[in-house]
């Protein structure tokens, strides 16, 4: 596990034990910050007499075209090699300065070198930094920052969407306004998915991630940008599902290291990208599966038996965290399900223990995690306005429906806000905030409830008030009758850092019947209209649109469906 030293601004004090939004409360301008420079300390590695350590050094001054960064040691550590920057020491003094490849810092650019030590006793973090003589990690008095930084991560703000605008992919867009209507959400953010290698540098004619960094700072100007990515790679993904399997067999975790995030992150921390802030959705449908699809569960597979006792899972999630923690403007979100997948008493507290395990290993940290997602590519609604898990009739609960089966959670934004409490219970830090993927979840359209369904029964009272008309809260893929849900928004609700649409509106979740192809991907009967199901969701039908295309590809016919049950409606 790596060491941090993230020094705190003195106003922190006063909020460090806030909700993500109470400190989102701030006015939106986060484009001035008082802190001259951050410096970010990392322990990478430490066996007991001696270490590396990786920093990150932060200019929000004046451009530079040299630097030098000084810090003192409290104990007897000893730099003995060190690599991207000249590193000497004088006694307990340390310096380091530029390459001669390194010394432009521009305003709001980062740059970072690592170096090798060693020691005895103990090896204590340095308290204090400074660049070119200023004091780095301390408010100089000049205003300071009005979305202020996250006691958790350092320098980052505490709600990277607050005061921003968000990354517009213009591949989407372009699908979108060839629809007809598709010109009234054209103009929404969506995330890019990074699900494979190839999409790192761009697949068959479609921008690489470098062409959507230098596009989102084109869409930046003078403001601030979050640009949204998927991480989505893992080794034998996708263990409970076909159609989103990917190109890494389930020992690949070494090719998985080498070959996609190592790239990502080199990108990532280009200083020519340091003004954007990259929020990551960090592997989607990975370790929830350790929980819920393993033995001796009912819904147990092979493939998630597999991921369970390889480690790979957790390997790769910690690796990825690491890694992109690393960069100072990445703000990394943990896929964490949906409530129903995770809202029973069995699956909630063990998912937030197995995602901590992820987040302290392969050099992470909980630090590394800003915070949670939900409900992504999925259809929970966001609110359900008719009834409530605390509702009764004839003496029988909500909770013993056939619908919430025993769920202690009804919709996302009650399960999102209640996980993130358990997060923080847990040990994560104090600050971390939530998003839920809306894209789909809007349930409109004639079929939706206007009010409470008759208390003849607790099925039919539910049933009839419910707005998530799925057949089952195990249904994901292409379900008939969704629509668009709550536009893109940061700080919605209490806990909540966003509603965003991760899952671009249109693209499929997976081909309807069996369709060749090299992606990797392959046929699941979650995505075939006539499968009558599984344990996974109770043996109903699968409520999937007919005639998808692959996972990923655009699906004109869903796209419209969404669009027509919109809601809040489109005009």
């Amino acid at each position: 596990m790596s060491r941090t030293r993230t020094a705190l601004l003195a106003a922190m004090a006063l909020i460090a034990g806030a909700s993500g939004t109470a400190l989102a409360a701030y006015p939106a301008d986060a484009g001035v910050s008082a802190i001259p420079c951050t410096v970010d300390y990392k322990v990478q590695n430490d066996w007991g007499t001696g270490f590396t350590a990786n920093v990150t050094i932060t200019n929000n001054g004046a451009a530079k075209s040299s630097w030098a960064v000084k810090w003192s040691y409290a104990g007897n550590q000893k730099v003995t090699s060190g690599w991207n920057a000249k590193v000497t020491q004088s006694g307990t003094a340390v310096t380091a300065a530029n390459e001669s490849y390194n010394g432009t810092l521009p305003t709001g650019g980062s740059t970072s070198f690592g170096f090798q030590g060693t020691y005895s006793g103990t090896n204590a973090v340095p308290a204090t930094f400074t660049l070119d003589g200023v004091t780095c990690n301390v408010d100089d008095g000049g205003g300071g920052p009005t979305n202020p930084p996250d006691p958790g991560t350092g320098n980052r703000v505490d709600n990277p969407y607050s005061g921003a605008k968000v990354y517009v992919n213009p591949e989407w867009a372009a699908n979108a306004a060839a629809e007809p209507g598709g010109s009234r959400i054209a103009n929404q953010p969506t995330g890019v998915w990074l699900d494979r290698v190839a999409a790192i540098a761009g697949a068959g004619g479609k921008m690489g991630l470098r062409a959507h960094l230098d596009e989102a700072l084109k869409q930046k100007g003078s403001g601030e940008l979050a640009v949204q990515l998927v991480i989505y790679d893992l080794p034998g993904r996708d263990c409970a599902a076909l159609a989103s399997n990917g190109e890494f067999g389930p020992t690949d975790i070494d090719k998985y290291k080498t070959q996609y995030i190592d790239p990502i992150a080199a990108i990532l921390a280009d200083p020519k990208y340091a003004s954007l802030r990259i929020v990551t959705t960090v592997e989607l449908d990975s370790l929830p599966n350790l929980v819920t699809n393993v033995s001796p569960r009912n819904t147990a597979t092979p493939n998630c038996d597999t991921m369970k006792s390889n480690g790979n899972y957790i390997k790769g999630v910690g690796y990825a965290l690491n890694k992109l923690g690393d960069v100072p403007n990445v703000y990394n979100y943990v896929d964490a399900g949906h409530h129903g997948w995770l809202g029973w008493d069995d699956n909630f507290s063990a998912t937030v223990q197995t995602i901590k395990q992820a987040a302290t290993a392969e050099g992470a940290t909980v630090n590394d995690v800003h915070g949670f997602i939900t409900n992504t590519a999925n259809y929970s609604a966001l609110k359900e306005p008719y009834y409530t898990i605390n509702d009764s009739v004839n003496g029988k609960s909500v909770r013993e429906s056939k619908w919430v089966d025993w769920n202690r959670y009804v919709d996302e934004l009650s399960y999102a806000q209640a996980f993130r409490q358990e997060a923080v219970s847990q040990g994560f830090a104090s600050g971390v905030g939530m998003l839920i993927d809306t894209s789909r979840n809007g349930w409109g359209g004639s079929a939706r409830p206007t009010g409470p369904g008759a208390k003849t029964d607790v099925d039919t009272y539910v049933d009839g008030g419910r707005i998530d008309r799925r057949l089952n809260t195990g249904n994901w893929c292409n379900q008939s009758g969704a629509g668009l849900g709550e536009r893109p928004q940061a700080s919605p609700a209490a806990g909540i850092d966003a509603y965003v649409w991760i899952k671009p509106p249109g693209e499929s979740d997976g081909a309807s019947s069996a369709i060749p192809n090299d992606e990797g991907k392959g046929f699941d009967r979650m995505c075939d209209p006539t499968y009558t199901g599984n344990p996974r969701n109770n043996n109903h039908m699968s409520g999937a649109l007919p005639n998808a295309p692959l996972s990923g590809h655009w699906f004109s016919a869903q796209f419209q469906q969404l669009m027509q049950n919109a809601y809040p409606p489109l005009p």
